[in-house]
């Protein structure tokens, strides 16, 4: 069994800054390319940033300058560090990973969502 894990949601003023963790657990070997995704209420879920295996990184234009991607691949973790919050950045926020496990298969999963709430 592989499961994401997120942490580090919350409530916060706008302007102010979040870092959220994702970390892997059970019969992993690796994450492979791993991204953040977030559902605001009444909108389909969108792509946030995504990071390879070699820490090439990608940003939705809406969080380009204010949120930064990263991993830490001896703890299986990956991070979204979000300064300069905005209340239309209010959503649930969801890691998606790309898991080698310790058989070899490779699969892909999805957290469970951790909210976000920004207020102006």
């Amino acid at each position: 069994q592989v499961h994401l894990v997120e942490s580090g949601g919350g409530l916060v003023q706008a302007g102010g800054s979040l870092r959220l963790s994702c970390a892997a657990s059970g019969s992993i070997s690796s994450i492979n390319a791993a991204g953040w995704y977030r559902q605001a209420p009444g909108k389909q879920r969108e792509l946030v940033a995504t990071i390879t295996s070699g820490g090439t990184t990608n940003y939705a234009d809406s969080v380009k300058g204010r949120f930064t991607i990263s991993r830490d691949n001896a703890k299986n973790t990956v991070y979204l560090q979000m300064n300069s919050l905005k209340p239309e950045d209010t959503a649930v926020y969801y890691c998606n990973g790309d898991v080698l496990n310790i058989y070899g298969s490779r699969w892909n999963y999805w957290g469970q969502g951790t909210q976000v709430t920004v207020s102006s």
